[in-house]
């Protein structure tokens, strides 16, 4: 679970903690005094998309850092090499000025994608944007699917229809008009033929090149190497003769002095070192051979192979044989063009039969999951406020090409009627504001009990709600607050009073500069914040004791629970 999230330089919060607790952890505040900057930083944690609009007006950079338990990522801890610190992983994201940023866990630096892989793990957010994708219908059969927990069908109906579309694309790639296959095979027989007449050989340009720099200053490399060796080994004055005479004069008196012993030691080693260099210079030496005819030779066959680079369109020889190969191996498909084609429509009534079978098997697990979806949805609804709901989730053959496609043979979506007497319909159409958050709530819970993700987080999942329905997603919220860990940001009282734990988010004004804060609430702050939600600046004596009724009310709900 989430233990504690610091903020820093994000927007109006120049600096928060918060510690959360387990259950429901409720945050309100006024509108706008950055409830859902407390979402964006624990968004950015987790390997969201950043932006330097984060930053704070005139700092240099933000940060977010929140420690979570480690048990749910133990496995890719191994694998990124993070080791976790009495149990917890402390997750770090900052983002400067210019947009750069970097990522750290327990101080390993890690990518955004690691951390989106790590974030997936930890926590489950659920922001305003969840309930418009509900609304998407392409996004229903991955919800039907996630539910389903059809993953074994789904793979063999991958790997059937893998099969059938590498199949189909072979047949289009030998399905030509006589002409057009005709003007083809000359086309590669031409290229096919001209790569094979210059004989290439991976990594010859390279060679070429260093072949040519050598020749092209052979003369000064002669003047070089002749004089380094006359001034080694090549005359009396030379480095080996002269080291040599040192030598002499050591040997006269070493025998007086340690120091000139060691002296002459080291002379020794020079000297051979000397006789060394002075053979290396003279092997170069006498392998400087040159003739303006091989310099000829070598800048041909630099130019043949940057003319036929050129004209293909390659960054090398290595792509040059890639070409060739490629070619050849269209061509001999096009000459044995009819024999493989009347093979491959053999096969694909074979292929496109598996993939019916595969499908048909998926279908099946798909519509026994979708009763059971649309059953516990509809219960879930029920408890809701929703209490004449109807929730169907609609499977229907695919019609478009050949009656399947890369997720299977069906189209799914989910329709419902909010009302008695009245027929199932789109949701996009049938379901109001409120409606909408409390289907949304109903697929996070159903989906939810069987998530092993220890966090769920839900932005503004009150939007459109009130009144006993308002009561009822409370309920909800601190119902799933008994077996994962939920942070919700609210304008409810209803949903505040149920909290197990409750943060104040206030903004205000010094110097002329906006500052946010987070709160944690004991129990008279609970009453405040509950009656300021109820009757806004007008707080009294009555909506006081009306709060605390919300309270005690709450209290003895979730007493219930245990």
């Amino acid at each position: 679970m989430l233990r504690s999230l610091h903020i820093e330089n994000i927007a109006v919060v120049e600096r928060a903690d918060v510690q959360f607790r387990e259950g429901l952890n409720v945050l309100t505040g006024e509108t706008g005094a950055g409830k859902s900057i407390v979402i964006d930083a624990l968004y950015a944690v987790t390997g969201g998309r950043t932006s330097r609009e984060l930053v704070r007006t005139g700092a240099d950079r933000c940060l977010a850092a929140a420690v979570f338990d480690a048990d749910p990522a133990l496995a890719w801890c191994g694998e990124n090499g993070v080791e976790p610190e009495d149990g917890t992983l402390i997750v770090q994201r900052t983002v400067s000025a210019d947009g750069r940023g970097s990522c750290r866990v327990n101080g390993v630096p890690v990518t955004a994608a690691q951390l989106r892989a790590l974030g997936a793990l930890l926590v489950d957010i659920h922001g305003q944007n969840d309930g418009r994708q509900l609304l998407d219908e392409s996004r229903h059969l991955a919800y039907l699917d996630a539910f389903a927990g059809d993953g074994e069908e789904l793979a063999a109906y991958r790997t059937a229809y893998g099969a059938w579309r590498d199949n189909e694309r072979q047949i289009e790639k030998l399905s030509l008009d006589g002409e057009t296959r005709r003007q083809l095979a000359e086309s590669l027989a031409y290229r096919v033929q001209e790569l094979e007449k210059a004989q290439l050989r991976a990594g010859e340009e390279a060679e070429l090149e260093e072949r040519s720099e050598l020749l092209r200053n052979g003369e000064k490399l002669r003047e070089a190497a002749q004089g380094a060796f006359t001034a080694l080994y090549g005359d009396e004055s030379s480095a080996v003769e002269l080291t040599g005479q040192a030598r002499g004069w050591l040997s006269r008196a070493r025998g007086w002095s340690s120091g000139l012993a060691e002296a002459d030691k080291v002379l020794a080693e020079a000297q051979a070192l000397l006789q060394d260099a002075a053979e290396r210079v003279r092997d170069v030496w006498d392998s400087l051979d040159f003739s303006p005819e091989e310099f000829d030779r070598v800048e041909s066959r630099l130019v043949q192979l940057r003319r036929l680079e050129k004209k293909f369109s390659a960054a090398d020889e290595a792509a040059l044989i890639a070409l060739y190969e490629d070619s050849s191996a269209r061509l001999e498909e096009l000459e044995y063009g009819d024999e493989a084609l009347e093979k491959l429509v053999q096969k694909r009534a074979v292929l496109e039969k598996d993939c019916r079978t595969a499908a048909a098997a998926l279908t099946r697990a798909r519509k026994k999951a979708g009763s059971a979806l649309a059953a516990r949805v509809e219960r879930e609804l029920k408890e809701l406020s929703m209490p004449s709901v109807r929730f169907v989730t609609e499977l229907s053959p695919m019609e478009e090409g050949p009656g399947f496609g890369p997720a299977g043979a069906d189209e799914v979506r989910f329709l419902m009627s909010a009302n008695a007497g009245e027929a199932p319909g789109r949701i996009a159409k049938i379901a109001s504001g409120g409606e909408l958050s409390r289907i949304m709530l109903a697929l996070k819970i159903v989906f939810g009990q069987n998530d092993p993700v220890p966090t769920a987080v839900f932005d503004e999942i009150d939007t459109g709600v009130s009144g006993v329905a308002a009561s009822r997603v409370g309920e909800k919220l601190a119902l799933t607050g008994r077996h994962r860990q939920v942070l919700c940001v609210s304008h409810l009282a209803q949903i505040a009073a149920m909290a197990d734990s409750q943060y104040l988010i206030e903004k205000s004004e010094r110097d002329g500069r906006t500052y946010t804060t987070v709160t944690e609430l004991d129990r008279p702050g609970r009453r405040r914040e509950l009656a300021r939600l109820t009757g806004g600046d007008n707080i009294t004596e009555i909506t006081t004791a009306s709060a605390e009724e919300q309270l005690a009310a709450a209290d003895a709900w979730k007493e219930k629970l245990v």
